[in-house]
C-alpha cells in the first residue's frame, strides 16, 4: 500500500483535545491529532480499556486510515482477509449474489478489507495511541461541560480544560445532550442481534459446514423479518456469527443471555444447514439495536465542542459501517486541525469538520436502514424481483447487494478521508463553508 503518515499535516500551532470515549473513534482521533502537532487527553468512562462484542469488518477507508496513524501493521497481524460477500437465499441456501474482495479492493481501491475481533482492533489503536504519547484517563465519566472554558467536569470531580472538546462518547452520549440542551437518548428500532463465535474446529466436524470455513468468505442470509451473517475471524480458528431478528427484549433490558434452542425455532423453515451451524454456539446474548435521529447540528454554537462517531450519527449495523465512519470522522478532523494557522480557527473548523461529514454519514445511516427493508423482505413478488435483480450481471445502479452496486460501491468504498480533508481546507481558505445537501443515492433502488 503507498499511503503514509505524511498524509496527515503537521500544524504549526499546539491545541490541547480533551478527547471524551476511548472505542474505536475516539482512540483513532487522539492518535492522528497528536500526528498533527497536538496535546491529547482521553477521558474513558469505564475503569478499564476494552471492547465488547465479537467480530467487525474493516472497509478499504477505514483500512487507508490505519496505515496513515501507523497502526495497520498490528491489525493486520490479527485480521482476516476475505475473499468474497456470498449472498444465500434463505431456504435453499443457494448462492445468489457475489461481490470478489481478493483482488477486487486492492485494484480498484488501493486498499484491503479485512475482518478482525473487536478486541484485537481497538487493542492496535490504544496500543499506537499509548506509543504516541496519548494520555488515556480511565474512570472518568463526565458530568458537566463549561462550554465557554472548553472544560468538562467528572463524577469523580476532576477538572480537564483545553482548546477542543471532542465527544465520541458513543450512541448514550452525554455531550449530546449537552450541545443539544435538553437530554436525547437513543430510539429502539425494533430489531436486535444475536452474537456468538464458534470455533471451526467444531465445525469441520460436519462435512455440510466445510463450505463455510474452507475459505474466508463473509456469508449472508436474507429472508423474512431476519438475516444471518458468518465469516471467520482470529486466522481461520474461529467463526463470528451475527443474526438479526425482530426485537423481543424485555422494555428495561438491552442485553440478555440467549439459548441456542430460540435460533433452533426461528430459523426450522431455512436453509439446513443453518441450524448445523447454531448447534455449535456454546454461548450467545442478544443485544437491542438502537439508534439516534437525525441532529441539527453537531457542534456547539459557541463552544469549541463537537461530537462525533456514534454520539453525533448512530447506525444500523446493516452496511457494516458504523466503526468506519468514526475513524473517517477522526481522520477528517485531525485532516483539518493539522492545517489550522491561529486560534481564532478552531470553531469554523468545527463546523468544516461536520459539514464535510454530515452529507457522507447520513447516506451511511439511511441506507443501512434501508437495506435492513432489503434483507428483511417477506417471502413474495418483491422478494423474488429482489432476487432477480441481484442476478443481473454486470450489476447496475440499485442493485440490492448494496456493496455490488456500481455507484453505491463507489460511494462507500473509495473514499478518502484526508483528501476530502485537504479539499475542505483549500474551500475554506477561499471563504467557503457549505452546508451539506444531498441527493439520496437510494433514489434508485426500488423493488
Amino acid at each position: 500500500m503507498t499511503i503514509t503518515q505524511s498524509r496527515i499535516p503537521t500544524s504549526s500551532i499546539s491545541l490541547h483535545f480533551i478527547v471524551v470515549g476511548a472505542g474505536l473513534g475516539g482512540v483513532t482521533a487522539s492518535i492522528a491529532l497528536t500526528l498533527a502537532g497536538h496535546k491529547v487527553t482521553v477521558l474513558e468512562a469505564a475503569p478499564i480499556l476494552g471492547e465488547v462484542g465479537a467480530g467487525i469488518q474493516i472497509p478499504p477507508p477505514s483500512v487507508k486510515i490505519l496505515q496513515a496513524i501507523g497502526a495497520l501493521d498490528e491489525v493486520l497481524s490479527n485480521a482476516t482477509f476475505p475473499r468474497e460477500f456470498q449472498i444465500h437465499s434463505w431456504k435453499e441456501g443457494k448462492i445468489i449474489s457475489k461481490q470478489n474482495l481478493i483482488p477486487y479492493t486492492m485494484e480498484k481501491y488501493n486498499s484491503h478489507y479485512l475482518h478482525i475481533h473487536r478486541a484485537d482492533y481497538h487493542r492496535a489503536l490504544v496500543n499506537r495511541a499509548i506509543e504516541v504519547g496519548v494520555e488515556i484517563v480511565l474512570d472518568a465519566r463526565v458530568n458537566h461541560i463549561d462550554f465557554e472554558k472548553a472544560t468538562v467536569a467528572t463524577a469523580r470531580g476532576e477538572v480537564y480544560s483545553g482548546d477542543v472538546v471532542v465527544g465520541f462518547d458513543g450512541i448514550k452520549s452525554r455531550l449530546r445532550s449537552f450541545i443539544l440542551g435538553y437530554e436525547d437518548l437513543p430510539y429502539d428500532t425494533g430489531d436486535l442481534a444475536y452474537r456468538a463465535i464458534i470455533k471451526v474446529s467444531e465445525m469441520k466436524k460436519d462435512p455440510e459446514l466445510v463450505p463455510f470455513i474452507e475459505e474466508p468468505n463473509i456469508h449472508f442470509w436474507w429472508g423474512p423479518r431476519c438475516h444471518v451473517v458468518l465469516y471467520l475471524l482470529q486466522g481461520g480458528e474461529s467463526c463470528n456469527v451475527v443474526i438479526l431478528t425482530p426485537d423481543t427484549l424485555p422494555k428495561d433490558e438491552a442485553v440478555q443471555p440467549a439459548k441456542v434452542e430460540e435460533l433452533l425455532e426461528l430459523f426450522k423453515d431455512w436453509d439446513p444447514r443453518l441450524n448445523s451451524i447454531f448447534k455449535n454456539i456454546h454461548s450467545t446474548s442478544k443485544w437491542r439495536l438502537q439508534n439516534s435521529r437525525e441532529l441539527s447540528t453537531w457542534t456547539h454554537e459557541e463552544g469549541n465542542v463537537i461530537i462525533l462517531g456514534d454520539a453525533s450519527h448512530a447506525t444500523l449495523p446493516y452496511l457494516a459501517s458504523g466503526a468506519s465512519q468514526a475513524l473517517e470522522d477522526a481522520a477528517v478532523l485531525a485532516g483539518l486541525f493539522g492545517r489550522i494557522e491561529h486560534r481564532g480557527q478552531i470553531h469554523d473548523l468545527l463546523n468544516l469538520t461536520e459539514s464535510l461529514r454530515k452529507w457522507r454519514s447520513t447516506q451511511v445511516v439511511q441506507g443501512s436502514t434501508q437495506c435492513r427493508n432489503i434483507y428483511h423482505l417477506p417471502d413474495g413478488k418483491e422478494q423474488q424481483l429482489r432476487d432477480m435483480k441481484l442476478q443481473i450481471s454486470p450489476p447496475k445502479i440499485g442493485c440490492p447487494n448494496r456493496w455490488r452496486d456500481p455507484v453505491f460501491q463507489e460511494f462507500l468504498w473509495g473514499y478518502e478521508a484526508f483528501d476530502e480533508a485537504e479539499r475542505g481546507w483549500a474551500e475554506y481558505k477561499k471563504g467557503k463553508i457549505a452546508k451539506y445537501t444531498f441527493d439520496s443515492l437510494y433514489d434508485e433502488v426500488k423493488l
